[in-house]
């Protein structure tokens, strides 16, 4: 269950929580199950890869773990490309429809590494010196779509460092790649709060044109990252 840090509002008045509890009606809630299904399978590859890495890094296994490194950070850039791709459509129908919802500022303290942490206050901040409702909900959209791209490339770097063997602190790598992790999911979790918000507000006639839209996509060339061999390694 994503983290919503909200605030009171006035008896009547909706609020982004109402909008999370709420049902979707059929159509919309087989579009939300669609697109938050494909995120949630790559987000789980993703994870798999990065924990056998990780178990295979305790073994001393070192040319395996660094193929397991490299297969995640792949991953994760088809989910990063997939969470881009949606808030893109999300933000393009806002502006073409002035189809808005509501949304909550990101919260620092859902974070762990400073990348994240440094966006959701701005991003907070933000919020709270915004006047419109229209100018929030823009706002957030950039926050996260910002948010995913950099933690997306420190996770590729670190994978990459890792891979090649170029780096002179590797244990810090492979801790980056936990906390990039573990931020990447909860910007995940934002964008289906914002997703499930924005499927509550548009009108009904407007929902083919997202479906449209929003259906499955090849997947993106990802970079591949592999490994160098040694001698020594296992």
């Amino acid at each position: 269950m994503p983290f919503l840090g909200i605030k009171k509002r006035a008896p009547g008045s909706r609020s982004v929580r109402d909008d999370w509890a709420a049902w979707l009606p059929t159509e919309k809630g087989r579009v939300f199950e669609e697109i938050t299904g494909r995120w949630d399978t790559t987000y789980a590859m993703v994870g798999v890869s990065l924990n056998e890495a990780i178990t295979l890094l305790g073994q001393a296994k070192l040319v395996r773990a660094r193929l397991f490194v490299g297969n995640s950070a792949v991953l994760l850039e088809r989910l990063a490309a997939e969470l881009l791709r949606v808030l893109r459509i999300v933000e393009e129908h806002g502006r073409h429809f002035g189809t808005l919802t509501l949304v909550e500022p990101l919260n620092p303290d859902n974070f762990q590494g400073e990348t994240a942490k440094r966006a959701a206050a701005w991003n907070s901040l933000l919020h709270h010196v915004l006047l419109s409702g229209r100018s929030r909900f823009f706002h957030k959209l950039r926050a996260l779509s910002e948010t995913v791209e950099q933690l997306t490339a420190e996770f590729y770097k670190a994978a990459e460092d890792i891979a090649e063997g170029t780096t002179i602190q590797p244990m810090a790598c492979w801790e980056a790649l936990v906390s990039l992790h573990y931020d990447l999911n909860t910007c995940l979790q934002e964008s289906r709060v914002v997703l499930k918000s924005f499927l509550h507000a548009i009108p009904e006639k407007e929902l083919d044109r997202i479906r449209a839209k929003v259906g499955p996509k090849p997947p993106v060339a990802a970079r591949p990252v592999r490994p160098r061999y040694s001698r020594t390694a296992s």
